[in-house]
């Protein structure tokens, strides 16, 4: 795949990654976009693609009810697949979170196979739920007894997704497919600073060997980048609708990102991270990176 090295969250919680993810802003003061009011039929990547015959999914290993985001999904031109729509006999197991990122990633691919039969390009937002405390997965997928804190969850992730994409290789529709695999937010931002930058670093790959070729990409990007990246690699309108810019537009890098917790706001550009603050207050900091 194509691995990008240097890509920043916009937040530390899921609905800002949702919301970088889906809508491509830089992160706003207090509360998400997604839990705010009159969150509807705004410029979304499922609102854009609709437009131009993409049918667009938010499938959830959870309930969606929470953090608003079956609400905001669905007034986006999302079709809303959560805990609610699995089979019993789909789940293998599952925890207060929701269910095994496996069995979310069979009831994908039900969804995805349907889509396909009828004969409709989709697009597919996957959030994943095992990845979270307690830390419990199904026993005898690796080598890490459950529950098996952040390094077996990480590991039955990796395990999930490689479950997922072998599986996915067996499909009329897989050739056509990009799979991008990222992360909504970090794992822990606290730290010496206010905002340690490097804590907000997320993965990222793009995944098929029929339309990428493998590498690394290696300039500095914000969540909100992938929104227009993603139209743009479509071939569709709209990449400019977002305030994040394509990773592969022609020009130089612009090498900046945007970080956040739920006060400060930061930008990082040209090795300076600005954050503003409540009551008008602006500090500036300039980034060792080795340290």
């Amino acid at each position: 795949g194509l691995k990008f090295e240097k890509v920043f969250a916009a937040g530390t919680r899921t609905v800002r990654g949702l919301e970088a993810l889906s809508l491509g802003i830089p992160p706003v003061p207090s509360q998400s976009v997604v839990r705010r009011p009159y969150n509807g039929y705004l410029s979304t990547l499922g609102v854009l693609l609709k437009k131009q015959g993409i049918d667009s999914f938010f499938i959830y290993g959870g309930y969606g009810y929470f953090d608003n985001m079956n609400a905001y999904f669905k007034t986006n031109n999302y079709k809303i697949i959560d805990r609610s729509d699995f089979p019993s006999n789909s789940v293998v197991f599952e925890n207060i979170w929701g269910v095994a990122d496996e069995s979310l990633y069979s009831n994908a691919i039900t969804a995805i196979d349907q889509a396909a039969k009828d004969k409709r390009p989709f697009f597919a937002t996957i959030m994943t739920t095992s990845n979270h405390r307690p830390y419990t997965y199904p026993s005898g997928r690796i080598d890490i007894p459950s529950p098996g804190g952040r390094v077996g969850a990480v590991k039955y992730t990796d395990y999930a997704i490689g479950k997922f994409i072998d599986e996915s290789q067996n499909k009329d529709w897989f050739k056509d497919t990009l799979f991008i695999i990222t992360a909504d937010h970090c794992a822990s931002v606290a730290g010496k600073t206010r905002l340690p930058w490097e804590k907000y670093l997320i993965p990222l790959i793009f995944y098929n060997p029929d339309i990428i070729k493998p590498g690394v990409f290696k300039s500095v990007v914000s969540q909100i980048d992938l929104p227009p990246t993603i139209v743009e690699m479509l071939g569709k309108k709209g990449d400019d609708y977002f305030f994040g810019r394509s990773f592969f537009e022609s020009g130089k890098p612009i090498e900046r990102a945007f970080i956040s917790n739920y006060q400060a706001l930061g930008y990082i550009r040209n090795g300076i991270l600005t954050v503003l603050l409540p009551k008008k207050k602006a500090e500036s900091y300039s980034i060792n990176t080795k340290t």
